[in-house]
């Protein structure tokens, strides 16, 4: 526990690297992917790679935490002497887990200073978040100090994304049939981020995988635009080109930091299918 008596937690869509909840001690809220065999706990006991060689076959259903589940964790959290908690979720616009937090908050006496955080993000953008606060607090930093800072550290975060396939965004609802349709025709693979109230957009729409990666590096290139940043490369089932990207932003950014590379959680996984590769990006001036 930090001095400052306060608790960092994530849903799993954040994409906390394992070694790096375990760095800063931030705790796991985990979403749920259901096979007709069991449910399992995402980042717990289901990993990336089980989703990816059951495709295209079987495609898992998701959810969120229960309300029940937040208690549970915030009990634990009290009983443990912490006083303070951010819990960091993706983007309340991608998923319930932000109201699910917040209403907890506000309608069960948890003995806690429970402070939900909504990313407007998903994935390693919103590992960034809770890793900056979580290094704000291991250097002394107070809860009322990094709370006021959030909504700038928020707007800096970026995750930019490539996606080989289309087809499990649609299946999940995540892009209409008529936008699907048109890019499979065309061959066209967008390059997707999160605007700044939360929801996809597309950064850029190009024909080919090789095209698409090379824009990718570029646009990250421009986001990042010289200053030291904090990376962290995500990946779903592309090791090569996740590597390939780290090496490339180790040679152009000597100064600046590549945090890990991972593989995004199964819950992601489901969304978005293999052959993904993801940038995230804080710049840290």
């Amino acid at each position: 526990m930090n001095k400052q008596k306060t608790a960092v937690v994530v849903d799993s869509g954040c994409d906390v690297s394992p070694e790096f909840r375990q760095k800063y001690d931030i705790r796991l809220l985990p979403f749920k992917v259901r096979y007709p065999e069991k449910e399992y706990l995402d980042a717990v006991d289901i990993d990336p790679m089980m989703v990816y060689r059951r495709f295209p076959g079987e495609i898992p259903t998701t959810s969120t935490p229960s309300p029940g589940d937040v208690v549970e964790l915030m009990k634990g959290l009290k009983e443990e002497g912490f006083e303070n908690v951010f819990v960091f979720c993706i983007s309340d616009k991608l998923s319930g887990t932000y109201n699910t937090v917040r209403m907890v908050s506000e309608s069960y006496q948890l003995g806690l200073n429970v402070r939900p955080v909504d990313t407007l993000n998903i994935s390693v953008a919103c590992a960034l978040t809770a890793i900056w606060a979580a290094d704000q607090l291991a250097q002394g930093s107070s809860f009322e100090a990094v709370e006021s800072q959030l909504d700038e550290i928020i707007r800096r975060s970026t995750v930019m994304f490539y996606m080989d396939s289309l087809d499990y965004l649609k299946h999940g609802g995540r892009i209409g049939r008529v936008e699907y349709m048109a890019a499979q025709l065309l061959r066209i693979r967008p390059i997707i981020a999160c605007n700044e109230d939360g929801t996809y957009i597309t950064v850029a729409k190009l024909r080919g995988g090789r095209q698409a990666k090379n824009r990718l590096m570029d646009e990250v290139r421009k986001y990042a635009a010289g200053r030291k940043c904090w990376f962290i490369v995500a990946e779903g089932d592309g090791h090569e080109a996740a590597m390939e990207a780290v090496r490339t932003l180790k040679e152009e950014y000597p100064d600046s930091e590549v945090l890990y590379e991972l593989q995004i959680a199964a819950s992601l996984a489901v969304n978005t299918g293999s052959g993904l590769l993801g940038i995230g990006i804080l710049p840290l001036e």
